[in-house]
Order: C-alpha cells, then structure tokens, then sequence
C-alpha cells in the first residue's frame, strides 16, 4: 500500500478552524476514487496531519492533485507554512477505521 503523510501547521489561534478544513476534507474523500484509507489528526498544539493511503502507487500518484488538496490550498490563510507532503510506503496495516 501507498501513502502520504502530510504535515500541517496551523496558525495560532485556527486550530478550530483546520479542524474544521480536515472534517470537511475527509467528507470529500468519498468522491475520491482510489484511497483505501484516510486518516485526519491532531497531534498537539498547531500541528495536524494527515494519512492518506491508496492501494497503487498510481493511484497515489493520481491523487496528489486531489479535492482535499485543494480544500487545503484553499484555506491558505490557517496555516503558518505550506503543507509537507511525504510519499510513504505503508509496511503493514491491522484493522480499519471508520468515522
């Protein structure tokens, strides 16, 4: 399985409002074809992430130009840095998650 594993720091004071970005994100990820799994987290203080997996590197590929994307870019304003974007190779996984 491929993934990114995107870095998000937010602006002091708009942590809300990103979480809010990554609540929206993650309803768009249905209109998505492709990802196998998408994760949105806040890992303390400004920083969020996200993990968003795809079964081919392709599909991945594919993905890099995604509507979450544009969500984000959209909403330039909260955040203090642009996104790192990080192509990841998932070794394993167990389980699934669901909202």
């Amino acid at each position: 399985m491929q993934a990114f594993l995107v870095t998000l720091e937010a602006r002091p004071g708009r942590e809300a409002d990103v979480a809010a970005v990554l609540r929206e994100a993650h309803r768009r990820i249905g209109a998505e074809s492709g990802s196998e799994l998408w994760v949105g987290f806040h890992s303390g203080g400004t920083t969020f992430g996200i993990l968003d997996a795809y079964d081919t590197k392709s599909n991945r590929q594919v993905q890099l130009h995604c509507q979450v994307r544009k969500a984000i870019e959209a909403h330039g304003e909260l955040f203090s840095a642009p996104p790192v974007i990080t192509p990841v190779d998932v070794l394993d996984e167990v389980g699934t998650l669901s909202g």
